[in-house]
């Protein structure tokens, strides 16, 4: 098996968190730095930063849904001590985000051990769409929506389509929905930068069929099965 999924499958960290130490010489096996689609067996003796790692005996599957406040990191720890959406949740198995929201926007996000999942939500051939609410400065006009929903020319490429909705215009401001389905750093908040409609509140209110619906700031909820098994059926 992949390394990158033998360690997430076991719960260490998400398949991109990992792909990240190996990129940076952090994992080796067998004492040798790998690649990430170096294979592995239960024979290997694999090392993440200097440290063994041993695989759990038993780890319950678990899965959570937040509404992450602002101020809140999407990871699993931070080096510099601030707080992580992994601190917001009351569990002792190991957690991870999937996907990432900034640190200034709220709404949902997935918490889980489950690596076999993270990549059926983030990637954009999943068709995984995740809806935010939006305000913006400024009374956006239809014709800069339709760009947006287009796609638009950031600095790391043309965005995919979007789908797009006005809420209301009024006194300067816009209130909007938009949906995507990528995840690039920041990517709401550019593509509404390149239509110098800037966002001043973000929240992200869905994540495909997974809502937050009257789940309040800071608050998680298990997902229910059906939940869980409509992202294992991605």
């Amino acid at each position: 098996m992949r390394i990158n999924k033998y360690l997430a499958q076991n719960g260490y960290a998400s398949r991109r968190e990992i792909d990240k130490l190996i990129e940076r010489n952090e994992i080796k096996v067998n004492g040798e730095p790998v690649s990430p689609g170096q294979k592995v067996t239960e024979k290997d003796k694999i090392t993440i930063k200097g440290k063994p790692f041993e695989k759990p005996k038993f780890e319950k599957k678990v899965y959570f849904l937040l509404n992450k406040p602002k101020g809140v990191l999407s990871a699993s720890k931070d080096d510099r001590g601030r707080r992580t959406v992994v601190d917001l949740i009351d569990t002792t198995e190991r957690l991870y985000p999937i996907g990432r929201l900034d640190s200034e926007t709220e709404g949902a996000i997935i918490l889980t051990n489950d690596g076999d999942i993270f990549n059926k939500v983030i990637h954009p051939k999943g068709e995984v769409y995740k809806e935010y609410y939006a305000v913006l400065r400024g009374e956006i006009k239809d014709k800069e929506l339709s760009r947006v929903a287009k796609g638009v020319i950031l600095e790391d490429g043309l965005t995919l389509p979007a789908r797009t909705k006005i809420l209301k215009r009024d006194q300067g401001k816009s209130e909007v929905t938009i949906s995507i389905r990528e995840g690039r750093n920041r990517q709401v908040r550019r593509m509404f930068d390149a239509v110098k409609c800037p966002v001043i509140y973000l929240r992200r209110d869905a994540i495909g069929k997974i809502r937050i619906g009257n789940l309040e700031i800071g608050k998680y909820r298990k997902l229910t099965s059906e939940e869980i098994k409509y992202l294992k059926s991605l």
